[in-house]
């Protein structure tokens, strides 16, 4: 596949998927398009050999999964893990407030976003909605706006002359709120939101009894550069991982391969992933154990099978922006379309150690990709991925990687057209091995 088609795909795939709940909407049908079976945490497994399933936890976190046929003790399994949440901005249970002869939304900051970026751009949210349905039951419902209906524009420079000095310093509670609409004093502001939701969700003001929302740029992706080889997006850490370690799962010869191949991609890594969906829950252990069960594995052998296994913790890395050289150390700078970056750090913030870089290089070249390592600079706080909390849970060997991009938690993200290749094609011979 062409380099720029596959990014184009990605770019489908984040632009479809404006938040992490309509990102596993959009994997789990890539998923039924490729003959896979879901499965419930509420029912008993019946797998067969060679089998595809996939669950999901609470409609934002979803694992994947290829029943191989080779013994599963001594074969382990083959891990892919990512993550569906990206940091940004979060309505508040009362969205709407009056300010003045405005309304504007009330929003909380989620994980670590870069709040400048969030400022004159056109924004709309996307989500999730609980109702109750006309026999009783509690469902859900994706819920997506797709025209602008938010913003928050700067203060004028007249009005803030150190900005350029200083920078953009935004107070997260009284100067985030977005504007929506002008007001009027017969408005009521829940009455305003409750209308835009029933109408958008097709349902009575009465069956709907709560709701989580994403802020997101309804600006699509793009390449740009010269020969346009950078891609830019928002939502790039980390739903390109998720993107490419689910091709290299739908891939023939992978799922042929006779290996158990799982990949596994949480939500609420922005915020700790310390939930019943996060990565640092009991979700993989327990898919993998019912896995085991299923395939009539005794205790024994399941521990057995962990001690065989590998993942591939994947997610993006820092790319050397030349602007702010001393933001990097000075001999681990990693690029843009030159291969995945292993990022290993002494602190254990990253899972890589010599074995699993070694073996994650050997695939690297065996798939003739070029690979990278990274270090952050020693002053500098590291960040931390799903990788030292899911090995340690289970006992598997693990890296870190990553693609290298730039401006990691801004609204717009930018990283290098090669690189989306380079990662999948390592990740398939991985799976394939």
């Amino acid at each position: 596949m062409k380099d720029k088609q596959l990014v184009q795909e990605l770019l489908d795939f984040i632009d479809a998927s404006p938040s992490p709940w309509h990102a596993v909407a959009t994997m789990e049908q890539a998923l039924l398009d490729a003959a896979f079976e879901r499965l419930s945490e509420t029912a008993q497994w019946q797998l067969e050999s060679g089998g595809r399933y996939y669950v999901v936890r609470d409609d934002s976190s979803i694992i994947a999964f290829v029943a191989g046929q080779k013994p599963l003790a001594e074969n382990g399994y083959k891990i892919i893990g990512a993550h569906t949440d990206s940091p940004g901005l979060r309505i508040k249970p009362h969205a709407l407030f009056k300010a003045g002869e405005l309304l504007c939304m009330g929003v909380e900051v989620y994980g670590g976003p870069i709040l400048a970026t969030f400022t004159d751009r056109d924004l709309s949210f996307a989500g999730r909605v609980s109702y109750r349905c006309l026999t009783g039951k509690i469902k859900t419902k994706l819920v997506s706006f797709e025209q602008p209906l938010l913003r928050l524009p700067n203060l004028a420079i007249h009005m803030n002359r150190k900005v350029n000095e200083e920078g953009l310093k935004l107070d997260k509670q009284n100067e985030l709120p977005l504007l929506f609409a002008l007001s009027s004093k017969e408005q009521l502001a829940d009455k305003v939101f409750t209308e835009l939701l029933t109408s958008q969700c097709e349902l009575d003001a009465e069956q709907i009894l709560s709701w989580e929302f994403n802020v997101y740029d309804v600006q699509k992706g793009s390449f740009w550069g010269a020969n346009q080889e950078f891609y830019t997006d928002s939502q790039l850490d980390n739903l390109a991982s998720c993107h490419a370690g689910l091709n290299a799962l739908l891939d023939d010869a992978v799922l042929n391969s006779g290996n158990t191949v799982v990949c596994a991609f949480f939500d609420h890594e922005e915020v700790g992933s310390e939930s019943s969906k996060g990565a640092d829950g009991s979700f993989l252990p327990d898919v993998l154990e019912r896995i085991a069960l299923a395939r009539t594995l005794n205790t024994e052998d399941y521990k057995r099978a962990l001690a065989n296994s590998f993942m591939l913790s994947v997610d993006m890395a820092h790319a050397y922006q030349p602007n702010f050289p001393t933001a990097y150390e000075v001999e681990h700078k990693v690029y843009v379309n030159k291969g995945p970056v292993i990022k290993l750090n002494a602190n254990q913030r990253y899972s890589s150690e010599s074995l699993s870089e070694a073996m994650f290089i050997t695939w690297c070249q065996q798939a003739d990709v070029p690979y990278q390592k990274y270090a952050h600079r020693t002053d500098i706080p590291c960040g931390s991925t799903i990788g030292p909390m899911a090995s340690a849970k289970l006992g598997i060997r693990t890296v870190d990687v990553g693609n290298a991009m730039w401006a990691m938690h801004s609204i717009r993200e930018s990283a290098g057209v090669l690189d989306h290749r380079y990662m999948l094609d390592t990740m398939r011979y991985f799976f394939k091995s």
